[in-house]
């Protein structure tokens, strides 16, 4: 990924060096830095409605983005086509702005001028682009939506509506929580199992350390064998493998799949995570379209 700005008040996007090479495509991973809005930290490009911000300064911050994404000059703004996002696997082909909010978490389509977003604060934004039949998609993809196949579907859809060669197409999954900070409950490892044969591989477990429990050992002897209480074991998914190995099972080449995005628990000064900032947070957006001719 690289950044068109470093400095810190400054709007700041992400872009992936693999999109990048598309010259019909617009596309851009927003960050935290250089909006309007007071909550999360100041001057915070927070671009979804949440009960935290004002609506001005979201449709304020909505509009920067779009200028920086260069769809936005002041004669033809771009629709901006986004999603009430539900954990789903339901993708929506568009060819124009929807009367009302879709509700799912992909869309598709091979229209020029309109500009396809998911929200994130955590759950990965990928964005897909056929390369030789100029078709975009942007997929929201949680845990949930994952185990739903979400991103291995959008290729299928891409397929259905634009006739898309798997090979042809060039993905890149944007800024989320990686497996490094992504602590999750036993019940998401087992609905993981039932679906993906590799699903073990998948999963880091991690015994929780106790500096007094080290120190003083005499204090935690149990009766049962080995003789010491067990510590907690926290578990770890990589969902940018997940998604990786669904992005390949579905015939997209390894050479073609952009996985160099931060992990959002972990930057926290350059992004918004749900996780680390306790629910607290804004949003950020993964956004594609075609130029027009």
């Amino acid at each position: 990924m690289v950044t068109t700005s470093v400095a810190r008040n400054k709007l700041q996007l992400l872009r992936s060096e693999k999109l990048a090479k598309l010259a019909w495509l617009v596309h851009a991973f927003s960050t935290r830095h250089g909006g309007t809005s007071r909550r999360y930290g100041g001057s915070a490009l927070n671009l979804g409605f949440t009960q935290h911000d004002s609506r001005a300064a979201v449709e304020r911050n909505r509009e920067l983005f779009l200028k920086e994404l260069g769809v936005a000059n002041g004669r033809r703004n771009w629709p901006l086509v986004s999603l009430r996002q539900i954990h789903s696997d339901l993708i929506h082909r568009v060819d124009r702005m929807p009367e009302q909010l879709l509700a799912g978490d992909g869309l598709v389509t091979d229209t020029p001028g309109l500009v396809l977003a998911v929200q994130t604060a955590d759950c990965l934004p990928i964005i897909l682009a056929d390369h030789k039949r100029r078709a975009v998609g942007v997929f929201h993809a949680g845990w949930r939506g994952t185990v739903k196949r979400i991103v291995e579907k959008g290729v299928g859809e891409m397929r259905k509506h634009f006739g898309s060669d798997p090979r042809n197409l060039v993905a890149a999954i944007g800024p989320g929580v990686q497996g490094c900070c992504y602590d999750v409950g036993e019940e998401v490892r087992t609905k993981f199992e039932m679906q993906f044969a590799y699903a073990g591989s998948l999963f880091r477990e991690v015994k929780e350390s106790d500096p007094v429990r080290e120190k003083y050992p005499l204090l935690f002897l149990t009766a049962r064998a080995p003789g010491h209480s067990e510590l907690p074991v926290k578990l770890f998914l990589d969902l940018v493998e997940a998604n990786r190995r669904q992005l390949l099972d579905a015939g997209v080449l390894a050479k073609n799949i952009d996985t160099a995005a931060p992990c959002t628990a972990c930057h926290t000064e350059l992004l918004f995570s749900f996780r680390a900032e306790k629910g607290e947070t804004g949003r950020l957006m993964g956004a594609a379209g075609i130029r027009l001719e």
